[in-house]
């Protein structure tokens, strides 16, 4: 009876002994989840992209574009190298953004996106800060924009004349119109320009307009602009052919060079006399693309919209970029033509309309960089957030 006794009562305690361990475990592994859960959030990448919080109004000029691109060096420091490619005629940075996820070791396209060639085309280098900071904010958060950034390295030039902008001037500092100054049917006077630079180091001539001459003598220039005294004699565009040719050794797959406000997308050629002639296939993508951005966007194909008349701009970045490189470059004109200075426009209004308008061309051209690498037809349809693209303004 007492040895029975004796087994019931280690039984009773070794039964206490489990259950206190058992309970004790459960406790420690509910804490020790709540502690993963609190340190190691779990990141859902399938997450709709969100917009930058931006105002209208919220213009960047020179010093502002400073202050934001070193703010998303020291906020994105795995996603963010921010440099200088040069300087300006007044001695100003001229700022590079490359957008990529270092940690990332997957093989790379790379492209250069560039705004604010001219001065007073604002909203130019104000979309390439916007599409900077809507890939920043959605890395990690959304599953395209994240695998973007793992497999390219966005280059974006938003001030190449900051001299320009200060001023709300076309011109540099010496007064050349920079998107007439590369070296590609250089200096053309039918194509709008005159070699002349400066005189003695001073700014004596920007532009002319002749609508009565033109009028009366259609071959004549509308205007006449001055291209500098020879290909590449300014300072920024010096800058940017250095650096296009340093991203040309990372598989540069596209150029992108934003103006305003002629409402289209164009493609090369601009110039009169190409330097050759552009194969069937190169001409088919282009169309392609000219002909997405018509269908899903409210910008229109440039080669409709100049209706038959062409557009010839001797010099030009876009044309000499595809010239070098021979790969994708584009034009792109932002805004509508009410906003344009030339036509008595230049107002500067419904900032974050407009910024909206731009996302589908960048990301579209961004989620195709593969394609456009290769000469493929650009066919992958971007991902847009909700209210992307807005409807037309009224």
């Amino acid at each position: 009876m007492n040895k029975k006794l004796s087994y019931l009562k280690v039984f009773f305690l070794c039964s206490v002994l489990l259950t206190v361990m058992f309970t004790g475990c459960i406790e420690e592994e509910q804490e020790l989840g709540g502690l993963i859960e609190t340190f190691f959030p779990e990141v859902q990448l399938d997450q709709p992209s969100i917009l930058p919080d931006w105002k209208d109004g919220d213009y960047h000029e020179y010093y502002r574009t400073t202050g934001l691109v070193n703010e998303f060096q020291i906020k994105y420091p795995d996603l963010v190298n921010l440099f200088s490619i040069g300087k300006s005629v007044l001695n100003k940075d001229i700022w590079c953004i490359r957008i990529t996820n270092e940690n990332s070791n997957q093989a790379k396209y790379s492209c250069l996106i560039n705004g604010v060639i001219h001065g007073c085309e604002w909203e130019a280098g104000d979309a390439c800060l916007y599409l900077a900071e809507y890939l920043l904010i959605n890395f990690g958060k959304n599953e395209s924009i994240t695998n973007i950034l793992n497999t390219t390295e966005i280059y974006i030039v938003p001030l190449l004349n900051p001299d320009g902008r200060q001023v709300d001037d076309r011109f540099n500092g010496n007064g050349v119109d920079l998107n007439r100054n590369f070296d590609i049917d250089f200096g053309r006077f039918r194509g709008g320009c005159l070699r002349i630079g400066t005189v003695f180091g001073k700014k004596v001539f920007t532009y002319r307009e002749f609508p009565r001459l033109h009028k009366r003598f259609p071959s004549f220039p509308r205007f006449l602009l001055n291209c500098g005294r020879r290909p590449f004699s300014e300072p920024e565009t010096q800058a940017l052919r250095k650096l296009i040719y340093e991203i040309e050794k990372h598989d540069l797959s596209f150029f992108l060079d934003c103006h305003t406000a002629v409402h289209s997308l164009s493609t090369p050629w601009h110039a009169f006399k190409p330097p050759f002639e552009m194969i069937d296939h190169e001409k088919r993508i282009f169309s392609y693309a000219r002909e997405w951005v018509a269908e899903n966007t409210e910008y229109e194909d440039a080669e409709l919209s100049y209706k038959g008349e062409g557009y010839k701009a001797s010099g030009s970045a876009t044309d000499w970029c595809f010239k070098e490189f021979r790969v994708p470059s584009f034009s792109f004109e932002i805004l509508s033509q009410d906003y344009e200075p030339g036509a008595g426009g230049g107002r500067h209004d419904s900032l974050v309309h407009w910024m909206k308008t731009t996302l589908p061309v960048f990301m579209y051209m961004l989620v195709n960089i593969e394609k456009l690498h290769n000469w493929e037809s650009p066919d992958i349809q971007p991902p847009l957030p909700e209210g992307v693209p807005p409807p037309p303004l009224k």
